[in-house]
């Protein structure tokens, strides 16, 4: 199965050079990860894992995206292969600030009843050679989370002069209700928690590859402290 799902993965993804002949606002990319870690909490149990994903620009404001990334039956989310994540973004540029809203639906693929949507709000700007992002993001009251979800974070990243490399830093929070303690363990075992980390990438033309390290407040859960996240992959 694990086979199976990697190779579909992987097809699926190099479907989008054969889309770009028709339309340049498509495009894609492939990759491998030592890790699949989301607010500091590793979604695929430690796992390795192979992502393909497809975004279209549709105007210049509104964009939709889609990835699809193994999980090798998470422990996380109740046994699931894989989570397709399905996005649309509108952006604006007001002045020096981008100003942009985002809505996402997380699914299961492998496990029943996982699926959960969420909306979230965003500001970045430049200061110097820097570009700050502040980004809330919040999962509506549903049975598959246990409750509610909001997360709260902040991003810098900049390039290193004379260098294909890019430094980048984040801290987030992690908050909400509980109504059902098992599945609000999904997102926030322990209850509200913080993360952090750093990373440094390299890109060159479609190549990339990078390494990062992750790291969270949480005292008493697997796969959740510190590490690092090796990751390479082409886009199309």
């Amino acid at each position: 199965m694990r086979a199976t799902l990697a190779a579909g993965l992987l097809l699926a993804a190099s479907a989008s050079p054969a889309l770009a002949q028709y339309a340049d606002t498509i495009s894609g990319t492939v990759e491998v990860a030592s890790d699949e870690r989301r607010r500091g909490l590793s979604w695929s149990d430690g796992e390795p894992v192979v992502r393909g994903s497809v975004a279209l620009q549709a105007t210049d404001e509104l964009s939709f995206d889609a990835a699809a990334t193994s999980l090798w039956s998470s422990d996380r989310h109740g046994g699931a292969d894989a989570v397709v994540d399905f996005g649309a973004s509108y952006a604006r540029q007001l002045g020096g600030w981008r100003l942009s809203a985002r809505g996402t639906y997380h699914l299961f693929p492998g496990a029943s009843g996982q699926g959960y949507g969420q909306f979230g709000a965003g500001a970045a700007f430049l200061i110097g050679p820097a570009n700050i992002d502040l980004n809330a993001s919040y999962a509506p009251r549903q049975g598959s989370i246990g409750g509610d979800n909001l997360y709260l974070s902040a991003a810098a990243s900049a390039g290193i002069p004379g260098t294909p490399l890019t430094v980048s830093a984040h801290v987030g929070r992690s908050s909400g209700s509980v109504r059902d303690e098992g599945n609000a363990a999904r997102l926030r075992p322990g209850g509200t928690y913080w993360d952090h980390g750093i990373s440094v990438d390299y890109l060159q033309r479609r190549w990339f590859a990078g390494v990062r390290y992750a790291n969270s407040s949480i005292d008493d859960a697997r796969h959740s402290g510190a590490t690092l996240i090796g990751r390479a992959g082409i886009t199309f």
